[in-house]
């Protein structure tokens, strides 16, 4: 096993613990560039490192009351064909094709963690409104149909992101429950570690099915103890630092290490 493979793994469960969704999307390029993965096989034991970690790093948020198991159960099941849909275009895929389009995803996060971190105020969010209209209701039946809609769509996206390219979707996912389902933003952020685990759980199931990857199960349990070990230490740091630096640094971070795998991925495409 590497003598980077701790380190990486602390790096990476910090950030996830620190920052939450987000922090999880350098697994795949630590794997790929740093300790000489297959980008297919990367992004399967991406799965597993993220799931692992993310099931963990529920308990907590369960034992403090920041979870929604029954609505986090039914938006990761509903992402269930968002991930067979990804990890069966992920096996057809060119690794360099992967590669580039990966490095589009962490530009277009780290835009959204900067916009979010500019416009929080910390009020939006911080409250349950106990007035918000259910989504469905069957005695009598009524739909707020849009809602919905927007849940399905959601769910969908944030499971074919996860089975595609093996990230958690948290980024999407945060934001998502703030404003579909109207939870408080420590709930949402809760109850995505939920979602997580379901949907790499799912994407995981599907990519067996699909074709077999090596795995190299000494690095992704090694990976996942120090991811676990940093994740938890993470929540910490967000009580000493003002979380839009956080946010915002990290930003910085995912646009370099974009350019960099787009350098080394998109010349390959030629």
């Amino acid at each position: 096993m590497s003598p980077l493979v701790l380190p990486l793994g602390l790096l990476i469960g910090l950030a996830l613990g620190a920052l939450g969704g987000g922090g999880s999307i350098l697994t795949v390029p630590a794997l790929v560039y740093l300790l000489s993965q297959d980008p297919r096989a990367a992004t399967t034991s991406s799965l597993l490192i993220v799931g692992a970690t993310s099931l963990i790093a529920l308990v907590p948020h369960a034992r403090s009351g920041r979870v929604r198991f029954g609505q986090g159960l039914m938006f990761g099941a509903l992402g269930t064909a968002g991930s067979f849909a990804g990890s069966a275009l992920a096996a057809h895929v060119d690794p360099q094709v992967l590669l580039t389009a990966f490095a589009g995803l962490m530009l277009a996060v780290a835009t959204l963690m900067i916009r979010r971190s500019l416009l929080s105020t910390g009020v939006a969010g911080d409250l349950e409104d106990p007035t918000v209209e259910p989504i469905l209701t069957f005695n009598p039946i009524t739909c707020a149909c849009p809602r919905l809609a927007k849940v399905v769509v959601t769910a969908t996206a944030a499971g074919l992101l996860t089975g595609f390219f093996g990230v958690g979707g948290g980024f999407v996912l945060v934001p998502a429950l703030v404003l579909a389902l109207s939870f408080p933003m420590p709930v949402a952020v809760g109850t995505s570690l939920l979602v997580i685990a379901v949907n790499s759980a799912t994407a995981l199931t599907a990519r067996i099915t699909v074709g077999s990857t090596h795995l190299d199960w000494n690095l992704i349990a090694g990976f996942t103890a120090a991811a676990v070990v940093g994740s938890l230490f993470g929540g910490r740091i967000t009580s000493r630092v003002k979380p839009s630096h956080l946010t915002r640094a990290f930003a910085v971070l995912l646009v370099a290490v974009a350019l960099y795998t787009a350098a080394r991925s998109v010349p390959a495409l030629f």
